[in-house]
């Protein structure tokens, strides 16, 4: 029998600490309704001193196996999207890998910016669809204020930490899974969001510290008139491709980078605005830990249901974007 891959367990992890859009009037020459108004943002989590990426995943993934009552030795593949990892290696995969108690996984990190968590999935259902795998842990965590300059205005506002991650399995029940995905990357959009320093290009020395290079850069004006258009493209295409209008889609979850973005991807896709899943005003932009951000909220609150069809659509770094149509069903 044919099989599908489901999502079939979430968990996620956001810091406590909170810095507020009245916190960062005092470090920047920013505020609070300039930013609101023009991201959405009101506020968002910063880690403590001392916790990384593999922290508030395994934070997310203990959640998600005492809830869903796992036992970690039946994980059999870890899939970590992030750009913000422990170290460039070991993998932050191997350290959740132990730290979880995942005996019998393997597992690697996926470097795709913010579209990082439908990388991460697509990358899960082909395991699944080709039998190599059957308990797939995909997490999607990013420690942003680790590479945030908080003297820059421009990007100090934007970004947060948290950490989400869902268990991807097969399931033999054709209506429900993930039924269809895209995928799109184009590198001519580096030069606009990156981190010049800290690779092999620039390796870390005083001048690229001193210069301020192992921080994120954005070309923000750029990255959002191509991310309005990506983002809401490849998501009217996996619908197009199915059969499907804005009607069809009960919830639609996307990145959480701009809240004009997501209203403009929307206002494309024809969807109403109360099947918008928005938590950017709370968390801001946590890379590749929005998209389960913004699921686990519908499912912690009991709206989703059975046969509900969802559609993930993101934008990032690479650039990246890509779109995934789900049903759900557990």
């Amino acid at each position: 029998m044919a099989l599908n891959a489901t999502i079939t367990a979430i968990g996620t992890y956001v810091p406590e600490k909170i810095l507020t859009n009245k916190d960062l009037e005092k470090m920047v020459d920013t505020n609070d309704e300039w930013i609101r108004t023009r991201t959405g943002i009101q506020e968002r989590r910063i880690v403590e001193n001392g916790v990384a990426t593999s922290h508030m995943s395994v934070n997310a993934i203990k959640k998600m196996l005492t809830e869903y009552d796992i036992d970690p030795a039946t994980i059999d593949t870890i899939i970590v999207s992030t750009v913000t990892p422990d170290m460039f290696f070991p993998s932050t995969a191997c350290l959740i890998q132990d730290q979880i108690g995942a005996t019998n996984a393997w597992g690697f990190d996926l470097s795709a910016a913010c579209s990082g968590f439908v990388f991460g999935l697509e990358t899960a259902t082909q395991f699944i669809l080709g039998g190599r795998s059957k308990r797939i842990l995909v997490v999607g965590a990013d420690t942003m204020s680790s590479i945030t300059d908080y003297e820059d205005r421009n990007t100090c506002i934007l970004f947060g930490d948290g950490a989400g991650a869902v268990l991807v399995e097969p399931t033999e029940n054709p209506e429900y899974g993930i039924l269809d995905s895209i995928m799109y990357c184009d590198g001519s959009g580096a030069e606009y969001l990156n981190m010049p320093a800290g690779g092999s290009l620039n390796p870390a020395t005083h001048e690229t510290v001193e210069n301020n290079m192992h921080y994120l850069y954005q070309d923000g004006r750029t990255v959002f008139k191509y991310a309005v258009n990506g983002m809401a493209s490849v998501a009217v295409e996996v619908l197009e491709r199915n059969n499907l209008t804005g009607d069809d889609v009960d919830y639609f979850i996307p990145h959480q980078a701009n809240k004009r973005i997501i209203d403009a991807a929307a206002k494309k896709m024809k969807i109403a605005p109360e099947k918008v899943v928005i938590n950017i005003d709370k968390y801001a932009n946590t890379t590749a830990a929005t998209i389960p951000l913004g699921l686990h909220e519908i499912v912690k609150s009991g709206q989703i249901q059975n046969g509900d069809t969802i559609v993930f659509a993101t934008f990032g770094a690479g650039f990246t974007w890509g779109a995934t149509l789900l049903r759900w069903g557990q």
